[in-house]
C-alpha cells in the first residue's frame, strides 16, 4: 500500500516537472523560437523533446491556455496566443512604452529567422566553430598583443592597417595573378560593410542596378534601402545568359551589377571563365560597374574555381569584395574591396564616415593568423570535413523527390520543393519544431521563387545534420498528408 507521504512527494515532483515545461515554453515564446499565431509542438512531441510523460506536458499547456498565453484549436493543437506579444512577461519586466516613434520600417527577414533559436541551424552558412583551430588562434592573440603593445590604444587607418594591405596585394598577386596596390585595397568589418559602403558610395536613389536573381538577401535590402531600383538577372548553373545582360545594360543604364559568381549565395552555380571575360568587356562598353562578391572563394571541393572577374579588368570598371571571415575566424569580420583609385576615393569618405576604420587588433590578429602555413593546412583539411556534410545532407535527401543541383563549393544546397509542400507552412512549422532553414522568397528580388529554400549544411555535425534533415523531410510530409 502506497503511504500518503510518497503519494505527497509524488505530487511534489509532478508539479515541478509540469513546471520545468511551463517555463521552457514560455521561455520560447519570450525568446521567438514558438512565434505569435504559432503552432506549439504537440503534447507527445514536447513530452519527448523535456523527457517528461504527456500528461505532464499536457497540464502545461492547460495551465498556459488558462492564462491566455496559448490556444488550444479542435483537432489540431495548440498556438501561441496572436495578440499577446508580452507573454509571460511579468509586470516588472515590461519595458515603458516610450512615445517616440520611427517613421521608417527597416526589416530584414533572414536576420529575423537568424535571431530564432533553434536546435537544427540550416539557415545561417557559417562553420561549425567546432571545425576551426580555435586554440592556434588564441595563440596568435597573444602573439599580437607581445608584438603590438599599444594595438588596443590607437585607431586603424581609414582603409585599414598599412601592413595588412600590404600583405593582401601579394597575396592577390600569387594566388591570382592580380596586380593591386595597398593604397587600393580597403578593409571592411564583413563582406555585408562592403555592400552598404558600395551602394551609398556609388549609386544615388533612382538609378538602376542589376542584381541575380536568385541572390543573397541582405544585399536586396541595402540597395532597396537606397532606393535604387533593382533589375534581376537570372543565374543557372552554366551561368547567365549574356545577351539579356547586354539588352538590360544598353537599354536600361545601370550604374552598377551586383554579382557573387563563384560558389553562389544561394545557388552553389559558378560563372565559367569564358562569361567573365565576355562581363568584363559589357561593363566597359556599358560602363556598368561589376560588383563582385567573393565569400566561398577558398571553399571548393576539386578543382579551384575559375579566377575573379577582377582578374580581367583593365579599366577598372569591377570592384572586388573578398571575405575571409567565414573559414577563418568569423568573430574578426575581415574581408578587403578592391577598387581602382577613382572608385575607391569615392568610397573612402563614406567609409570614415560608417566607422573611421575596421577594429585595428581584428585586423592584426587576422594579419599574423591568416598567412601562417598551418592555417593554409587548415583549409585544404576543412574543405574536406564540408563536403561530407553535404554529402550527408544530399544522401538524406535523395528519395524525397526534391530537387538541386549538386554544388562544387560554399556552404549551401539551393532546393525546388514539390508543389504540394508550401513554403511558407514548413517554415512555420519547422521554427515550431527548432529547425531553421531559409525560404527561396526572401532571395529573390521579385519575391518569388516560393518553391525554392535554401539548406545550409555547414554548421551542424553530421549526426545532428542527417537527424534535422529526417525532422524537416518528416514535416514536410505531414503538411503533404494534409493537403
Amino acid at each position: 500500500m502506497t503511504s500518503i507521504g510518497s503519494m505527497r512527494g509524488e505530487a511534489a515532483v509532478s508539479q515541478r516537472t509540469t513546471k520545468s515545461v511551463y517555463e521552457a515554453i514560455v521561455r520560447g515564446i519570450q525568446t521567438g523560437r514558438w512565434l505569435p499565431g504559432g503552432k506549439l509542438p504537440s503534447v507527445r512531441e514536447m513530452g519527448e523533446l523535456m523527457q517528461v510523460n504527456r500528461l505532464t506536458a499536457l497540464k502545461a499547456y492547460r495551465q498556459l491556455a488558462e492564462e491566455g498565453l496559448v490556444e488550444a484549436k479542435y483537432k489540431s493543437g495548440y498556438y501561441v496566443h496572436k495578440h499577446d506579444s508580452k507573454a509571460g512577461v511579468s509586470p516588472q519586466e515590461e519595458q515603458w512604452d516610450y512615445p517616440a516613434r520611427s517613421l521608417y520600417v527597416n526589416r530584414s527577414r533572414l536576420s529575423d529567422i537568424h535571431r530564432q533559436q533553434v536546435d537544427f541551424q540550416m539557415s545561417e552558412a557559417l562553420i561549425d566553430p567546432n571545425l576551426l583551430p580555435n586554440a592556434y588562434l588564441s595563440n596568435y592573440v597573444k602573439q599580437v598583443f607581445d608584438l603590438y603593445p599599444r594595438v588596443l590604444s590607437t585607431y586603424s587607418t581609414v582603409l585599414g592597417d598599412a601592413e595588412l594591405r600590404e600583405e593582401l596585394a601579394g597575396f592577390f598577386m600569387a594566388q591570382h595573378g592580380i596586380s593591386v596596390r595597398p593604397d587600393e585595397l580597403l578593409i571592411t568589418t564583413g563582406s555585408q560593410q562592403a555592400i552598404d559602403l558600395v551602394s551609398r558610395a556609388l549609386a544615388k536613389p533612382g538609378d538602376k542596378a542589376l542584381i541575380e536573381r536568385p541572390t543573397y538577401s541582405p544585399a536586396i535590402d541595402a540597395f532597396q534601402q537606397q532606393g535604387i531600383t533593382l533589375l534581376p538577372v537570372a543565374i543557372t548553373p552554366e551561368g547567365y545568359d549574356l545577351d539579356e545582360v547586354e539588352r538590360l545594360m544598353k537599354a536600361e543604364r545601370p550604374r552598377l551589377f551586383y554579382m557573387n559568381p563563384t560558389f553562389q549565395n544561394p545557388t552553389g552555380y559558378t560563372v565559367p571563365a569564358e562569361q567573365r571575360k565576355r562581363l568584363v568587356e559589357l561593363a566597359e562598353r556599358y560602363q556598368c560597374l561589376l560588383v563582385e562578391d567573393d565569400v566561398y572563394h577558398d571553399i571548393y571541393f576539386g578543382s579551384p574555381p575559375p579566377p575573379p572577374l577582377f582578374f580581367y579588368d583593365t579599366e577598372g570598371y569591377v570592384l572586388y569584395i573578398r571575405s575571409f571571415s567565414k573559414y577563418v575566424a568569423p568573430g574578426l569580420r575581415i574581408s578587403v574591396l578592391a577598387a581602382r583609385p577613382a572608385l575607391m576615393d569615392a568610397i573612402a569618405p563614406v567609409k570614415a564616415l560608417s566607422d573611421n576604420g575596421t577594429p585595428l587588433l581584428n585586423q592584426k590578429i587576422f594579419q599574423h593568423y591568416f598567412f601562417s602555413k598551418r592555417l593554409q593546412e587548415h583549409v585544404a583539411k576543412l574543405r574536406t570535413a564540408l563536403e561530407l556534410r553535404k554529402a550527408v545532407m544530399e544522401n538524406q535527401l535523395s528519395h524525397t523527390g526534391w530537387e538541386w543541383a549538386s554544388p562544387d563549393g560554399g556552404l549551401n544546397l539551393w532546393v525546388r520543393l514539390p508543389d504540394d509542400i508550401p513554403v511558407e507552412e514548413l517554415l512555420r512549422r519547422a521554427l515550431s519544431q527548432s529547425i531553421a532553414f531559409v525560404p527561396g522568397s526572401i532571395c529573390d528580388p521579385l519575391g518569388g521563387m516560393n518553391d525554392r529554400i535554401r539548406l545550409s549544411y555547414s554548421y551542424l555535425n553530421e549526426t545532428n545534420l542527417a537527424e534535422g534533415i529526417r525532422r524537416l523531410i518528416a514535416i514536410a510530409e505531414e503538411i503533404r498528408a494534409e493537403h
